[in-house]
C-alpha cells in the first residue's frame, strides 16, 4: 500500500508543478521556494531541535500559544515551524519573526523527506490537528524519532474515509508516538482505526488557549478612536467566494437603518482582496484598504482588510463579529478570536470544522446562526440595537473561551519526556 501511495505521488507531480503555476498567477507565493518543497532547505533551519507542522493559517494560529510556551521553556532549543501554503508560511513569519526558522514541509516523497530529516535532525516531531503522511511517520519511527499530533481531531467523515485503507492505517497509527485529541469524541475515532488506548490522550483544544495582550487591547483601542470613535463597528473575517456579496448587501441594507455602520471585511486568503474591492466598488460603497494606511474618513461604509496578521487587532475595533467559511460549504472558520474580544459571533451553517466549539458557543449564548443577507441584517440590527442583548452575547462567548482553557498545559506535561530537562 504504502509503495502504490508513493509511486502515485510520484506520478502526480507534474499536476502538482502546474497546480502551483496556475495558482501562482493570482498569489505569486505559489511560484517561489520550490526547492523546499523537495527538503533541500540546508542554512534555513537549525537542527537538533523541534519541528512542528502546522498546514496551513488556522492551525498556525492555534500553535502561536504552544510554540511560545515552548520557546520559554526550552530557550535553547531550536524550532522549526513548518507550512504547505504561502499564507501559512506569512502567517508564521508574522508571529514567531526571527525566533524560529521557517520552510515548508516538503511532500511526503521518501527521497525528499529522508534529505529534509537529514538536515533537520529533530529531536521531537510535533504536527498540528491530524496531517498523516504515511511516508513520513515511517520514516520518523525508523529514525526513532519522537512524534506527536497535537491539537488532533478527526471528523466522522474523514474517520470513514481512512477505515477503508483498514490494516494499512491501523499499522500507520501505531508508529505514531501520541496523539493529544481535542475531546474524546475525536479521540474514540482514532481508537476505532486502529490507534492503541495507551496512545492516545484527551488533552482539550488549543484553540481556547489563546488572550488579547495588554499591548494588543491598547493598540485596539487606539485604532477605533482613530476609525470610529463615535460610529458602531462590525466585522465580517475569513470571507470566502460567495460570502463577500451576501456581506456586502447586507451591509447596505443596515446602512438604511443605520447611516454612520462601518463594516471591516477580511477575505480569507490575500488572492481575494482585489475581488472584495471590485464587488465593494460594485455594491455602490465608499471604502479604504487597511493597506493603505488611510485613516477612514466619516463618509467611509467600509475598511477592507487587506494585510497579514491583524485579524486578532481587527476585532479588536468592532462591536460584533460574523465569521466566514460557514455562508458557503466551507465548514467555518475559528470563531473564538472573536469570543476572546468578548464579541457576539454570528455565523452561517456550515460549521463542520468547528462543530464542537461552534456547540459549545451555541448552548451558551455566545453566538447566533444566521443564513443569508436578510437575517445577517436582522440579527445585526437587533445586536446593535440593543446593547444589553450584545453584551449578554459577547459575555457569555468570553466565558466559553475562559471554562475550556488549559490544554496547552496539558500538552506541554505530555511533551516533557521527549525533551531535555528543564531546570526549575
Amino acid at each position: 500500500m504504502t509503495t502504490l501511495y508513493t509511486v502515485l505521488l510520484y506520478l502526480i507531480q507534474p499536476l502538482i508543478w502546474l497546480r502551483l503555476w496556475l495558482r501562482g498567477r493570482k498569489a505569486p507565493a505559489y511560484r517561489r521556494r520550490w526547492a523546499e518543497r523537495y527538503g533541500y532547505c540546508e542554512g534555513k533551519v537549525m537542527p537538533d531541535g523541534i519541528l512542528l507542522h502546522s498546514v496551513s493559517v488556522g492551525e498556525t494560529l492555534a500553535a502561536v500559544p504552544l510554540v511560545r510556551a515552548l520557546r520559554h521553556r526550552y530557550p535553547s532549543m531550536p524550532i522549526t515551524v513548518t507550512t504547505m501554503t504561502p499564507t501559512g508560511s506569512e502567517r508564521a513569519a508574522s508571529a514567531f519573526g526571527t525566533d524560529v526558522h521557517h520552510v515548508y514541509l516538503p511532500y511526503d516523497l521518501p527521497g525528499s523527506m529522508n534529505r529534509f530529516l537529514d538536515n533537520t535532525r529533530p529531536r521531537l516531531v510535533i504536527i498540528m490537528e491530524t496531517e498523516l503522511w504515511p511516508n513520513m511517520i515511517s520514516l520518523l519511527h525508523a529514525r526513532k524519532i519522537p512524534l506527536v499530533i497535537a491539537n488532533a481531531r478527526l471528523s466522522e467523515r474523514s474517520a470513514k474515509g481512512y477505515k477503508k485503507l483498514g490494516k494499512f492505517m491501523q499499522l500507520l497509527l501505531q508508529k505514531i508516538t501520541l496523539i493529544a485529541a481535542q475531546n474524546q469524541e475525536d479521540g474514540d475515532r482514532f481508537v476505532s482505526l486502529g490507534l492503541k488506548r495507551a496512545q492516545l490522550t484527551v488533552t482539550g483544544s488549543l484553540k481556547f488557549d489563546i488572550s488579547v495582550t495588554p499591548e494588543l487591547a491598547a493598540r485596539a483601542i487606539t485604532l477605533r478612536r482613530q476609525w470610529a470613535p463615535r460610529r458602531p463597528v462590525w466585522i465580517a473575517t475569513s470571507t470566502h467566494e460567495g460570502e463577500e456579496s451576501i456581506i456586502l448587501d447586507a451591509h447596505r441594507k443596515l446602512l438604511a437603518r443605520f447611516p454612520n455602520l462601518l463594516l471591516i471585511l477580511v477575505p480569507r486568503h490575500p488572492e481575494r482582496f482585489s475581488t472584495a474591492r471590485e464587488l465593494t466598488q460594485k455594491a455602490g460603497l465608499s471604502y479604504t484598504l487597511r493597506s493603505s494606511g488611510e485613516i477612514p474618513s466619516g463618509s467611509t461604509q467600509v475598511v477592507i482588510g487587506d494585510t497579514m496578521g491583524e485579524l486578532m487587532l481587527l476585532y479588536g475595533i468592532a462591536d460584533l463579529a460574523f465569521v466566514g467559511g460557514s455562508l458557503v460549504e466551507r465548514g467555518g472558520h475559528n470563531p473564538l478570536e472573536a469570543a476572546a474580544h468578548a464579541l457576539p459571533v454570528l455565523m452561517g451553517p456550515h460549521i463542520f470544522n468547528f462543530k464542537d466549539i461552534c456547540a459549545r458557543l451555541q448552548n451558551a449564548d455566545g453566538m447566533i446562526t444566521v443564513t443569508d443577507a436578510d437575517s445577517l441584517d436582522k440579527e445585526i440590527t437587533t445586536l446593535l440595537t440593543d446593547e444589553d442583548y450584545r453584551l449578554y452575547y459577547g459575555r457569555h462567548a468570553v466565558e466559553v473561551l475562559h471554562q475550556n482553557q488549559g490544554a496547552l498545559q496539558r500538552l506541554l506535561q505530555l511533551l516533557e519526556p521527549y525533551l531535555p530537562q528543564r531546570n526549575h
